[in-house]
C-alpha cells in the first residue's frame, strides 16, 4: 500500500471520458448485432426477445472444432487443445441501459439465467469450468454497449480459479475451515470495508484489494456455485449487486467501467471448500485516470496500491442507493 501516491503529479495519459459519459443511445439500434430482431455477424437473426436472451457467440474463443491433436512443440514446452463453448447473454432488449439500471427483479432473473447456463454447460463431460463475466466500458475494450455478458465453458480451468480452488482445498485440509468464511468473518468484524449487507449476502472491498474500487459480492453461506442457492439467497444476491452497481455509477455520476467475474468452483471439483462469489475489477483510480499495470505489477508480480481500501469503501458507502439518473 502506497496511498500517498494517489495525488502525485501526473503528466501521462488520461481518459477523456467520452466513452464513459452518458451517451445518447436509442432504446433500439438497427445497427446493433444484439438488439431484438437484428441480424448478427454470422447471418443468424436474433429473436424478438423481451427479457433475457442467450445465444452462441459468433466469434468464439473456444469451440468444438479446435484443432487436435496438436503437433508437440520442440523442447521443454507443452500444449493441449483448448475446446469448449462460448455464449452471450443479453440482459435486456433495451440498448440504452446497463446492469446498474435494471431493477432487482430483473437482476434476479439474470442470476437465474446464469445458474441455468452454469448447470447446463457444467454438466457436459467435456467441460471442466464455466466462466461467466462482463466487460463494461470502452476502457476495458467493449465494442458493443448493448447490456450483455459472456460465458466460456472450457475443457480447462482458468488459472485464477484453478489457483483459488487449490488454495481453498489446502486451507480446508490444514484448518478444517472454509477460507472465504474466514475472510467474511474478518471483514464483518472490522466493518470498515463493508459496502452493503442484507440477510444472506454482503458486498465489500477486500482488505487485499488491488484496484482502487475492487469489490466482492458474496453469499454468507458457502456454496460452490449458484446451483446451491435457495430462492431467498438469489433475491438477496440480486439486491446486493444492485446496491453496489448503483453506488459505482453514483460515485462519479457516470457509467462505471469494470470487469465482473463470477467465481464458480471447477465443475469436476464441487467440494465444500470453495465459496462462490462475484468479483469486480474497475480499471479507474480517478474519474479520468486508469490504474496502469507497470513495473511492480507486470514486471514484479505484485500490485502497488495507490489507495487505501478503507477510504474507497467509505466513498462507496456514501454514494447513495438511488441511481443518479433518477435524481
Amino acid at each position: 500500500m502506497a496511498a500517498h501516491r494517489q495525488d502525485r503529479p501526473w503528466r501521462g495519459e488520461t481518459i477523456d471520458g467520452s466513452g464513459m459519459r452518458d451517451s445518447v443511445l436509442p432504446e433500439y439500434d438497427p445497427e446493433c448485432h444484439f438488439c431484438p430482431g437484428n441480424p448478427r455477424v454470422s447471418g443468424a437473426r436474433n429473436h424478438d426477445y423481451r427479457g433475457i436472451y442467450v445465444f452462441d457467440n459468433d466469434h468464439p474463443c473456444v469451440g468444438s472444432n479446435a484443432p487436435q491433436p496438436l503437433e508437440p512443440p520442440i523442447g521443454v514446452f507443452r500444449n493441449s487443445p483448448a475446446t469448449g463453448l462460448a455464449r452471450v447473454i443479453c440482459y435486456s432488449r433495451r440498448h440504452n441501459v446497463t446492469l446498474a439500471e435494471l431493477d432487482v427483479s430483473e437482476i434476479e432473473t439474470l442470476i437465474e439465467a446464469w445458474r441455468q447456463q452454469y448447470e447446463e454447460l457444467g454438466s457436459r463431460p467435456e467441460v471442466n469450468h464455466v466462466l461467466i463475466f462482463e466487460n463494461k466500458g470502452e476502457v476495458v475494450g467493449v465494442s458493443n454497449p448493448h447490456p450483455h455478458c459472456q460465458i466460456y465453458a472450457t475443457n480447462f480451468v482458468f488459472r485464477t480459479i484453478e489457483t483459488e480452488a487449490r488454495v481453498c482445498r489446502q486451507y480446508h485440509t490444514d484448518t478444517g475451515r472454509v477460507l472465504f468464511q474466514d475472510i467474511l468473518r474478518s471483514e464483518l468484524e472490522d466493518g470498515r470495508r463493508i459496502i452493503y449487507e442484507n440477510s444472506s449476502a454482503v458486498a465489500f472491498m477486500p482488505y487485499f484489494a488491488r484496484y482502487a474500487y475492487e469489490c466482492y459480492v458474496a453469499p454468507k453461506e458457502t456454496h460452490p456455485g449458484l446451483n446451491g442457492f435457495g430462492r431467498s439467497e438469489l433475491r438477496d444476491l440480486a439486491d446486493a449487486l444492485k446496491v453496489l452497481l448503483v453506488r459505482y455509477d453514483n460515485l462519479w455520476r457516470m457509467p462505471f467501467p469494470y470487469v465482473m467475474t463470477l467465481h464458480h468452483a471447477p465443475t469436476r471439483a464441487m467440494d465444500n471448500a470453495f465459496h462462490f462469489h462475484i468479483e469486480f475489477h474497475p480499471p479507474l483510480r480517478k474519474p479520468h485516470l486508469l490504474k496502469y499495470l507497470a513495473g511492480p505489477e507486470i514486471g514484479g508480480g505484485n500490485f502497488l496500491g495507490d489507495t487505501l481500501p478503507e477510504e474507497k469503501a467509505a466513498e462507496l458507502r456514501s454514494a447513495g442507493n438511488v441511481h443518479y439518473k433518477l435524481t
